[in-house]
């Protein structure tokens, strides 16, 4: 694996939810949004991977940290075998109201940003690459 990435939409719930419920249903929405374009009869990587986390939210962003574990929870087995392969993790927000400036804009946030709702963007590449 070299490079995977993908767009969720709607707002990443943090580890610390208090309604279990709902955090579930973020993992499995993660899951399966992943799973449509994970390669069919791809296994998972064995590769070491870095992450990269980046929330574009409208209003109130949760904090940065707090969004990491129930994503890397949700793609063992699909992407990689054990979270536990990710050597590195970047996690950043970006608010969708404001200015900011993207170079090399991949199809994937062209996506996300032309919905015009509030979205995550998970991209996961060979640790080596770095």
């Amino acid at each position: 694996m070299t490079k995977f990435e993908f767009t969720v939409e709607g707002t990443p719930i943090s580890q610390q939810a208090k309604k279990r419920r709902i955090l579930n249903q973020w993992k499995a929405q993660v899951r399966r949004t992943a799973k449509k374009y994970w390669p069919r009869n791809q296994p998972p990587t064995k590769d070491q991977i870095r992450m990269t986390l980046t929330y574009f939210y409208k209003f109130e962003a949760l904090d940065v940290d707090n969004m990491i574990k129930p994503i890397q929870d949700s793609l063992i087995g699909l992407v990689y075998y054990d979270d536990r392969q990710i050597t590195d993790v970047y996690s950043r927000k970006r608010k969708l109201n404001t200015s900011f400036r993207l170079l090399n804009v991949s199809p994937a946030i062209a996506r996300g940003l032309a919905s015009g709702r509030e979205f995550l963007h998970i991209l996961i590449e060979d640790a080596k690459m770095v």
